[in-house]
């Protein structure tokens, strides 16, 4: 029962051509550490599935990603993901591209081991006339309404970073908001989470209860990477780093913008990392953006 992993243990399970999921919202609680794993692996040819955000631009800018389905590819101040938009312009990605609940819905299917789930929203818009795999269904019963059949979004391996963990694979996640990692870890065959603080088992009552948003016999292991949603925010525990994020998003425009970014914090240790961005001190003390 002991899922403890070290994020390079979790990599090594990838193979290229999977269809992976990564949880968090924009530049908000996504698992980075693991990702700059995934940047030092040899894997390749990856689907990509996410609310994205700096890890999509950084896969894409290695060359990981073969195709994308996503709602969104931004980081919020910088509203459109400056990596994404140089792949997307150059026309290196197959896409789909999906509304907001669209792509929820098929996460929903997935979790639920459905085909399809019916919807109203994506009908008589783009998404149609960009997804023309997408496909409609009459409802069997009098009112014959037409629906869109949006498909499961069906994952190989999804990607969460919570709060807290224990060596069982339970979870919690502290923040505001769960956004949908839930629906992520329920469609993948295999959900590696990981997680700021790692105990051996945690108690829980009927207030942090709630924290709990899947069950532990969906997690497959358990990556303890504090400060291991930099430089996207983990509330509420430290916010996102707007300083990294520019230069980041500065990068994009330079002739070798990836190779000297990827050189400073991707080709290096976790401790060289957080030495590199103004220690542990610094990133655990980044403040919460205000909406």
């Amino acid at each position: 029962m002991n899922k403890l992993m070290t994020a390079a243990d979790v990599v090594g399970q990838l193979r290229d051509g999977m269809t992976i999921g990564f949880g968090g919202w924009g530049p908000r609680r996504k698992p980075m550490a693991i990702v700059r794993e995934i940047l030092r692996s040899d894997v390749k040819d990856l689907t990509v599935v996410a609310y994205g955000g700096p890890e999509v631009g950084m896969l894409c800018a290695a060359g990981k990603v073969k195709k994308l389905i996503f709602g969104f590819a931004t980081m919020d101040a910088i509203p459109l993901e400056p990596y994404f938009r140089k792949a997307r312009q150059a026309g290196e990605l197959n896409v789909m591209e999906l509304d907001e609940g669209l792509f929820q819905w098929g996460l929903k299917a997935a979790a639920m081991r459905l085909p399809f789930l019916p919807a109203r929203a994506g009908l008589a818009t783009d998404v149609l006339t960009h997804n023309p795999e997408l496909r409609t269904i009459a409802s069997p019963y009098a009112d014959g309404e037409v629906l869109l059949a949006m498909p499961a979004l069906n994952l190989d391996v999804a990607f969460v970073h919570v709060n807290r963990a224990d060596r069982l694979g339970n979870t919690l996640i502290t923040g505001n908001d769960v956004y949908f990692d839930q629906h992520f870890a329920r469609a993948a065959e295999r959900c590696y989470v990981s997680a700021e603080e790692v105990e051996d088992k945690l108690e829980l009552d009927a207030e942090t209860a709630r924290f709990n948003t899947f069950e532990r016999s969906l997690v497959s292991g358990v990556v303890h990477a504090p400060l291991g949603a930099h430089p996207t925010a983990c509330g509420p525990a430290y916010g996102w780093d707007m300083q990294h994020l520019k230069a980041y998003s500065d990068s994009a425009a330079q002739d070798d913008g990836w190779q000297q970014y990827a050189e400073t914090h991707v080709n290096c240790s976790d401790a060289e990392y957080l030495e590199r961005n103004g220690g542990a001190e610094r990133i655990s003390q980044l403040p919460m953006p205000i909406f």
